[in-house]
């Protein structure tokens, strides 16, 4: 009988973070960061408020460690819309409006919409950096080929990025429960709506 492979201290603490991660994920989405407890969580994951403190250093940073493995799943999303996408215009505002559909999303709009704006003022720098660097390889590209109208593809990235997440932030605001829920729906469409204004005015005439 062949024995089985002995688990690394590096499996184990990876096995550990994963834990803590999952655990928190489901507690602030259900709860909220600023009501979830540490030692509530912590005993929901077998684990110690000391396991909490060893691999993360703070409640904080395990909510960033949420937002990043969050983030990468969103940016998995919206790439697969561009890709399905019939065309490189039509792939950048399903991007566009993929993002602006993530905020009805429960998780999505309690972590990274209102928990991560009212830690830290915005989505983490780190991920803005990533988000406007796809904008701007799509808009250059758009500009290339003169479907877009000349135009500097940094700026225009970011001001488009600053638009979209906005409305992201509006959406999630009136998401909840009943006529919030109804509400919410009507920001969607209105958003939806204006983005498509801002987009025509990059089109090339």
């Amino acid at each position: 009988m062949t024995a089985l492979p002995r688990r690394t201290r590096a499996d184990m603490i990876e096995a550990t973070r994963a834990r803590l991660i999952a655990t928190a994920r489901r507690a602030f989405a259900e709860q909220g960061y600023a009501q979830t407890s540490m030692d509530q969580f912590t005993a929901a994951a077998g684990l110690t408020r000391g396991a909490l403190y060893h691999h993360f250093g703070s409640k904080e940073k395990l909510l960033l460690a949420v937002i990043d493995q969050l983030e990468a799943e969103v940016a998995v999303q919206l790439q697969a819309k561009a890709d399905a996408a019939p065309t490189p215009w039509l792939a950048l505002r399903a991007r566009c409006c993929g993002y602006l559909e993530l905020a009805r999303v429960p998780e999505l709009r309690r972590i990274i919409l209102q928990d991560a704006r009212a830690m830290f003022g915005d989505v983490p720098q780190v991920h803005q950096s990533a988000g406007v660097a796809v904008l701007e390889r799509e808009l250059q590209a758009l500009i290339d080929a003169g479907t877009a109208a000349p135009g500097h593809a940094g700026v225009l990235a970011r001001m488009l990025y600053g638009a979209v997440t906005e409305a992201a932030f509006w959406i999630a605001e009136a998401s909840g429960d009943g006529a919030d829920d109804a509400n919410a729906e009507v920001r969607l469409a209105v958003s939806i709506a204006s983005l498509d204004q801002l987009l025509r005015g990059l089109l090339a005439r």
